[in-house]
């Protein structure tokens, strides 16, 4: 440990001219599963593509939550969601998620927030 604070090292990076001190930090993937699934190296490499696709086509703050074997819950920023149901934009997302592996692809509508999978645990 070298007691450097997250603003430091962006900080430091950006000095060094590394293209990587602005990049938005993530939680694990293993916070895409729902309590109880069983993760594997094949369903976290899904959701790593997934995600990296849609970063790729220029959204911002993403997720992608994976429900059992093969069902997709996108989540965007509310304002990004206008531009994801787009027809051109929903095709890709629809035929490069079920090259990934998965069968369903759904938008959450609520949007990008941080812990929706803890949604599940407090309706208990």
């Amino acid at each position: 440990m070298h007691g450097l604070y997250k603003q430091e090292i962006r900080e430091l990076s950006k000095e060094l001219g590394l293209d990587t001190w602005d990049k938005q930090s993530f939680a694990c993937l293993s916070s895409r599963f729902v309590y109880g699934e069983t993760i594997t190296k094949e369903k976290l490499a899904m959701v790593d593509k997934a995600e990296q696709l849609l970063l790729d086509m220029g959204f911002n703050q993403i997720r992608v939550r994976i429900h059992g074997e093969s069902l997709a819950r996108i989540e965007v920023e509310s304002h990004e969601i206008e531009k994801l149901v787009r027809e051109d934009v929903r095709d890709k997302i629809v035929d490069e998620f079920k090259k990934i592996g998965f069968k369903y692809i759904s938008l959450d509508l609520q949007g990008y927030r941080t812990g929706s999978m803890n949604e599940m645990m407090s309706d208990k």
